[in-house]
């Protein structure tokens, strides 16, 4: 099968961006992403909205995806979709639209854990980006979700710690909330904070045992920090902005290195791949960069395109499926909660 040109349709659904992508074996011939800006007004994803948006993009994102890559859907090996974890009601429009398609075109069905899929962005094949060997650690940071995973092959993961509250894309939207930034305020933190000296101010790092994250006591003292300062000045976080944003930032990428290291340190692995949408983030990779150079670790960061949520990660999950012949019946239903390796 693998000699044999397959083509994949995937859908992602998972939370506010709906993606359609195409991909022949593990090569990407179309990825198409339409953003909701509906949720910028509400300073965080509606999921009531989410849902309504996905039924409205799904189906003009699948035919710009088939058009992009120039293939009819006839042509179709397989569809692979995001069962989840993700919001319920977004992850319903893109389950019910892929089953609905399999049926009509009679191929088969491939559900896909979301998580797993941001592992597995870095196996597709691209000039610009390369593929970290097997066993490595993979960390993945998004909005709803921190874990650090020990992967053995692409389908041998394990969780070796995650968050207990929080994820680091939350944590830093929340933050940049608190300084009256629009949602997202992740990237406009990372933006602020180039300018900013991460020292001007410091943030206590929670205590979390083992390998796993908490970020609201994080979020609470920069709270409780921006109210007293505030009260001194009510223009601080005006003259401060930058500043501020580079403490932010600088705490929460050593609480991240931090756990890492851990991570390196109990395995002995120091092949290290990042994904999700706060894999994006411009401080976090140079640190990365700078731990290479430090401590001989090797890094692997995908292409900005596949860090976000996005459907040619589901896609790539969806390849190496359909070459195991892992499909799923017409009674597959979506998961909000869905588990690496999980039932």
């Amino acid at each position: 099968m693998k000699s044999q040109k397959k083509y994949i349709l995937a859908i992602e659904s998972s939370c506010d961006d709906t993606s359609a992508a195409v991909l022949c074996n593990d090569v990407v011939l179309s990825n198409v992403i339409a953003a909701q800006e509906v949720h910028s007004a509400y300073g965080g994803v509606v999921p009531e909205l989410a849902s309504r948006a996905h039924q409205q993009n799904i189906v003009p994102v699948v035919h710009q995806a088939l058009a992009k890559a120039n293939i009819d859907k006839k042509q179709l090996s397989a569809i692979a979709f995001t069962q989840g974890p993700g919001l319920v009601g977004s992850l319903l429009v893109g389950t019910s639209f892929a089953k609905s398609m399999a049926i009509g075109l009679n191929i088969p069905l491939i559900a896909v854990n979301h998580m797993q899929a941001h592992i597995l962005a870095h196996f597709i094949r691209d000039a610009e980006q390369s593929v970290p060997p097997f066993p490595f650690l993979a960390m993945t940071l998004s909005g709803g979700h921190t874990q650090i995973v020990l992967v053995r092959d692409h389908f041998t993961l394990e969780v070796l710690g995650e968050t207990l509250d929080d994820a680091v894309g939350e944590a830093f939207d929340k933050s940049a909330k608190l300084l009256g930034l629009p949602y997202p305020g992740g990237p406009l933190i990372d933006f602020h904070a180039k300018t900013g000296n991460p020292y001007a101010f410091e943030f206590p790092k929670p205590k979390v045992p083992d390998l796993n994250f908490s970020f609201s006591g994080l979020k609470t003292s920069i709270l409780y920090f921006l109210q007293r300062k505030t009260k001194e000045d009510p223009d601080f976080i005006e003259k401060n902005l930058n500043d501020i944003c580079a403490a932010i930032q600088h705490t929460i990428v050593e609480i991240l290195m931090d756990k890492l290291q851990l991570a390196v340190t109990r395995t002995g692995i120091t092949q290290i791949a990042i994904g999700g949408g706060v894999a994006a983030n411009s401080a976090i990779r140079k640190r990365l960069e700078e731990e290479e150079t430090r401590k001989g670790w090797q890094s692997y960061i995908p292409k900005f395109e596949y860090c976000t949520d996005n459907a040619a990660m589901i896609g790539i999950v969806g390849y190496f499926k359909l070459l195991n012949e892992d499909f799923v019946a017409q009674n597959v239903t979506a998961k909000a909660r869905f588990v690496l390796n999980g039932p």
